[in-house]
């Protein structure tokens, strides 16, 4: 089973940005303890912060890998394209969030991704990595 992790802007200065919200664990770290934990996975990173990149990584991926697990960062709230390109694939996207974004500010409460992906994983620091891609192999599992 082979699972794209892609990350949206600012979240390559996990480990650094406000740690008090996001921690203090890097995502290249975190990245491996996830390896770990899901030997007989595929498991790729990808992060960007423009949002193209971010767009042709799901077009990439979503035709041969089993799922997505995306953070999309600020273009969660912003970005119609990322929506429409999840919208255009035929693997589950689970939209996923380190900080619980309906305890934050109003803007972050509004996705405009939510409704192409499959669900939603916020608030479980970066275990919502890993929550979302058992909802991934529970998903393939169950076909």
């Amino acid at each position: 089973m082979r699972i794209q992790i892609i990350n949206g802007p600012n979240l390559n200065l996990l480990g650094k940005r406000e740690p008090e919200i996001y921690g203090s664990q890097s995502f290249d770290t975190y990245f491996e303890l996830i390896k770990q934990n899901y030997p007989s996975l595929k498991l790729d990173c990808f992060q960007s912060n423009v949002e193209g990149e971010l767009i042709d990584k799901i077009h990439e991926v979503g035709f041969e890998y089993d799922g997505i697990v995306l953070n999309a960062g600020a273009y969660t709230h912003t970005s119609i394209a990322i929506g429409d390109a999840i919208k255009a694939i035929n693997i589950p996207v689970v939209e996923v969030h380190i900080s619980n974004v309906y305890s934050r500010e109003e803007f972050r409460r509004i996705s405009h991704i939510s409704s192409s992906c499959v669900g939603i994983i916020s608030g479980f620091g970066m275990n919502s990595y890993s929550l979302a891609i058992d909802a991934i192999i529970e998903m393939i599992d169950n076909k």
